[in-house]
């Protein structure tokens, strides 16, 4: 009966939205803001709020309305001397309200300001990481405070770091002298099993997780991570977490769900879990594989699962590049006090109002019309632009948008599989090189093809949708969009393979005339600029769309 109730409520969280409980939601952010008018001032919420000293941090000497910051436990809160009326004295009012950061309270200017172990920093120093980047330096020492959060940030800030790095500043043989209860990759024969687990949509994002890791840990200590993704071989897998004891695993919701269920993964334990582009995550494919591991991971058989403390077992890290309200809604029912932390931004969820989302019966939890959320995920050293051609002219138009650009790294994505071995003949017969990636090729030829690309040796990937997200190239310099996104939050993670880590990229779009109005109603959308190009004599110049209509009519 409870595993009904509970999955009843995994239905709710993914997207199911019911007129009683909109109208429940509404009725408490009303009582919610008529509460924080009653406040006369608020405290900021910078990184002292979560453990960490400033010197800039202003200091408030009224002792009369001075208000709590933020604690480092489930249990603290804004506690408020003067209570908004209505409230009893017996029930502590906690009071948390959105407080953006505009100083340099969340710039570290090195990773020794974060609170992370010296052998970490070294190795960081090794792979050329010396100054974090802003969503880095907000969520490490957070994350490092036992906080729940989701971490949103654009794509290609550094979030993998942002929560790799404090839990190997806990797991590991990195960790700090004074985390002794960290796993040690298999030194110590009393482990009982994995100490984090990290689950990601899909197999690319997985792999390219599991070497930042090895990056960071060296290849001595690669046995510390395990590789779960469906695909492979599900015996070598089993064998390798028996005989290596790993720390910590990365997969995908349905091999992780596979492998807890048949008892080779021992998960009860965990002081992490990680799920990494978590409004994929949310969406109906994984229903069932998630809400096993939600269950399950980090959760003690001996616990009692109606009680507060089954949540606070363990930590609980939300990653992506967009925050729809019905990730907010899981983070707020499966974590514990769980802060949207950003750049610059520690945002507690009881501020955020719930966004109207319309969904079909068909679609998943993400709202096709976008938040700002959503725009703010797209890389700001990006330039847009769309060309408008005719269907037979699309792929010699990607080629002279490659030579004219001098494109190194292209990735072009399109909607059907079918269609890619097509395009790809195509730029090889002129001299490009080219490769298809797609699910359908398995581990195998994907990780073969991606390294190719890589290397260089491969000039242009063609792929579908499966490459959005996790793919991750920071030489990428040129996303082309050969078929149109589905919407604007599609063609935000699209466009986020490049421009990663603040370098520069360019997104072209290459439609046709009839699809057009698809690409005004983008750029109003997302609220960014995606002027008219066309490619004459070997160079991009921008045109009327006036002028690219008539030349295709």
């Amino acid at each position: 009966m409870e595993v009904s109730k509970n999955k009843a409520k995994f239905l709710v969280l993914v997207g199911e939205s019911f007129p009683m409980r909109r109208a429940l939601l509404n009725s408490r952010f009303a009582w919610f803001h008529s509460s924080v008018k009653c406040l006369n001032k608020h405290d900021s919420l910078t990184l002292s709020s979560v453990g960490f000293e400033s010197e800039i941090e202003p200091k408030i000497t009224s002792e009369e309305n001075k208000v709590k910051p933020l604690g480092l436990s489930s249990s603290e809160g804004f506690k408020v001397k003067r209570k908004p009326f209505g409230i009893s004295e017996k029930k502590s009012v906690r009071i948390k309200e959105r407080k953006e950061i505009e100083n340099a309270p969340f710039a570290a200017k090195s990773f020794s300001e974060l609170g992370i172990p010296e052998v970490l920093i070294e190795r960081l120093g090794k792979e050329g990481f010396n100054v974090p980047t802003d969503v880095q330096s907000a969520a490490v020492p957070t994350i490092l405070k036992n906080r729940d959060v989701i971490i949103q940030s654009y794509t290609g800030s550094g979030k993998t770091l942002a929560y790799l790095l404090p839990i190997l500043s806990v797991i590991g043989p990195l960790k700090g002298e004074n985390n002794e209860g960290g796993g040690d990759g298999g030194e110590s024969g009393k482990k009982l099993g994995v100490e984090a687990v990290i689950v990601a949509p899909s197999r690319e994002l997985g792999m390219q997780i599991v070497r930042e890791f090895e990056k960071i840990l060296g290849m001595e200590n690669r046995k510390v991570v395990q590789q779960l993704v469906g695909g492979a071989n599900r015996t070598r897998q089993e064998e390798a977490l028996k005989k290596n004891k790993p720390a910590i695993v990365v997969g995908t919701p349905g091999r992780i769900a596979e492998l807890s269920a048949s008892g080779k993964l021992r998960a009860h334990g965990c002081q992490y879990l990680v799920l990494d582009e978590v409004d994929e995550l949310l969406s109906f494919n994984f229903r069932e594989d998630m809400h096993r591991l939600l269950e399950h991971v980090g959760r003690r058989s001996g616990a009692d699962h109606n009680s507060k403390a089954k949540k606070t077992e363990r930590q609980l890290i939300m990653v992506s590049a967009t925050v729809p309200f019905s990730v907010v809604r899981a983070a707020k029912s499966w974590g514990s006090d769980p802060l949207l932390v950003q750049a610059k931004k520690i945002v507690p969820l009881e501020t955020l109002s719930p966004e109207p989302v319309k969904l079909s019966p068909s679609s998943s939890s993400t709202p096709s019309v976008p938040s700002k959320a959503v725009v703010e995920s797209l890389p700001p050293a990006l330039k847009h632009y769309y060309c408008v051609v005719r269907l037979q002219h699309k792929v010699d138009t990607l080629r002279r948008c490659i030579h004219a650009l001098d494109a190194k790294f292209v990735i072009v994505f399109m909607n059907h599989t079918k269609q890619l071995k097509d395009v790809v003949f195509k730029l090889e017969a002129r001299g490009v090189k080219a490769a298809e990636l797609h699910g359908d090729l398995g581990k195998l030829g994907r990780s073969t093809t991606l390294k190719k690309f890589k290397n260089g040796e491969v000039r242009v990937l063609v792929t579908n949708e499966l490459s959005a997200r996790g793919l991750d190239v920071a030489e990428c310099d040129l996303v082309v969009n050969l078929d149109l996104p589905t919407d604007s939050i599609h063609y935000a993670h699209r466009a986020g393979r490049t421009g990663r880590l603040g370098r520069n990229g360019t997104v072209l779009t290459i439609c046709e005339e009839s699809e057009v109005f698809v690409v005004r109603k983008l750029k109003k959308q997302l609220e960014i600029p995606i002027a008219c190009c066309n490619f004459v004599e070997g160079k991009l110049t921008i045109t009327e769309e006036e002028n690219a209509l008539r030349s295709t009519s």
